[in-house]
Order: C-alpha cells, then sequence, then structure tokens
C-alpha cells in the first residue's frame, strides 16, 4: 500500500513567517504552495520550490481568494468568470518558478473558502476546472475526498480531468463528509498521536469518525496536513512514522 502525504506550504509574507516549511519538507512527498493571494509572495515562492526540488518532493499550485487578510477564509463573492482568471493567474506564476527551477508543476489544489465552496457550489468547482484545463489539462485537480466534494470530483471527470482524492487527518469531519467549521471549537486537531491514528485509518481503511461518531467512507489517495498548524512537523513526522510502522509506503500519486 501507498499514499501520498502532501502539506500546505509557502504561506509566509514579506518579513511574516509562517510554518516551518524547512522542517516539515523531510516528512512530505507534496507540497502545495500558495501563490500569492491569500499568502504567500515572488520571494516566499521561490523558496518554497527550491525546497521542494532539493527533498524531491511535487510540487501542486495552491491557490485562493484574493484575501491576504483573512488567509482566504472568507467567501469573497466572486464571479465564476473571475474565479477562473485568477486561478489561472496563481497558477501561471507557480508554474514559472517551476520552470525556473527546472521541474514541473503536478497538481492544482484550492485553498480555504474557495476549497469549501468548489465541494458545494457547481459553478466554482466549473470555475476552478476550467482554469486548471486553461492552463494545462495534465495538472490533477485535487478534490475533498468523500461525499462532502460532490461537485468537485462530479465536474472534474465529466471536463476530462484526472482527480485525486484528499482527506485532512488534522481536521474535524461532519456526518455528512465535510470539514467542521473551523468558527467551530475542536475543527483543528493538535495532538499527533490522535491525527497520525486518524490517518492510519484513512489510509488502510478508507475511513474518518466524524464529530458525533459516525464513520465515513473517503478512500482518499493523498492525505493533508496544514502547514499553518503550529504542531505541523510533528504531526508530519507521527504521520509518517505510524503509516511506515503499518507497511504504507508514503509516496507522490500525482508526480
Amino acid at each position: 500500500m501507498q499514499i501520498d502525504l502532501n502539506c500546505d506550504m509557502g504561506e509566509a509574507f514579506g518579513d511574516y513567517k509562517l510554518g516551518n516549511d524547512e522542517g516539515i519538507i523531510k516528512y512530505i512527498s507534496s507540497a502545495n504552495i500558495a501563490c500569492g493571494w491569500h499568502a504567500g509572495d515572488p520571494m516566499v515562492m521561490d523558496k518554497t520550490v527550491r525546497l521542494a526540488v532539493e527533498n524531491g518532493v511535487a510540487i501542486g499550485a495552491h491557490p485562493g481568494y484574493p484575501d491576504l487578510m483573512g488567509f482566504g477564509r472568507r467567501d469573497m463573492g466572486c464571479t465564476a468568470r473571475e474565479i477562473t482568471n485568477y486561478l489561472i493567474y496563481q497558477i501561471g506564476a507557480l508554474q514559472a518558478f517551476c520552470r525556473a527551477w527546472g521541474t514541473r508543476l503536478t497538481h492544482v489544489k484550492p485553498h480555504g473558502s474557495l476549497y469549501n465552496k468548489a465541494a458545494a457550489d457547481e459553478a466554482t468547482a466549473r470555475a476552478i476546472a476550467e482554469a486548471i484545463i486553461r492552463v494545462d489539462p495534465r495538472l490533477v485537480y485535487v478534490a475533498l475526498a468523500g461525499s462532502g466534494g460532490g461537485f468537485m470530483k462530479d465536474i472534474a471527470s465529466e471536463m476530462g480531468l484526472n482527480v485525486i482524492y484528499e482527506a485532512f487527518p488534522d481536521r474535524a469531519y461532519t456526518s455528512s463528509g465535510a470539514l467542521v467549521s473551523r468558527r467551530e471549537a475542536g475543527a483543528v486537531l493538535h495532538d499527533p498521536q490522535v491525527v497520525a491514528a486518524r490517518a492510519l485509518k484513512m489510509a488502510r481503511d478508507g475511513l474518518v469518525t466524524a464529530s458525533d461518531g459516525t464513520e465515513i467512507a473517503i478512500n482518499p489517495q493523498t492525505l493533508c496536513v496544514h502547514g499553518d498548524n503550529p504542531q505541523a512537523m510533528e504531526l508530519a513526522r507521527t504521520i509518517r512514522e505510524i503509516l511506515n510502522a503499518n507497511g504504507i509506503t508514503v509516496k507522490a500519486s500525482i508526480s
């Protein structure tokens, strides 16, 4: 068995540092790099792409709403055309840095509020898929695993994109398969042993236990650790250790 372990990275901005990318990169197989609109800037993008290349980690674009103040976690009320063009702009920027470092972009994973809206809104999911196709139809669309990501999966497949299904061991789930809102207590998990046990269950059994105790089938191909979680490096290290101890290889499935 094998599974991809990814992390949202490159989320510093100017003099403001967020996350421990240098520490986390040693334990993951794929990086989703912020493209300057919810976080990141050209200097950070350049540094993070270089870090991924040096560590043999697959590189994906992590585009979001134009919302630096809110870290991309607010719904901006954008039109479908705006979303498509905003993503073309961001994906293209990161793609240029990949070319500058002699590597290639492999996937696109929407960020924050844009990701959550795409999971439940057809127009948003279609706008994202259109942007990916117009930049490079070979890029993989990362979508929320399970029934919670319905529109992302259905529309991407309909439009001919390759889709990878993602689960979040460091996030709580509702019984419908959606992520619990960050506004609610317990939405983000921090205990490495708890998160690693959830990751193992997701990878080996294709299941996640929702906040109400319901067992949900999700069957992910990639697991995400959020780089802005203060325990992110320890989470990634512990997840990799428990997966390896149970015969599951951590390897990029979107390379």
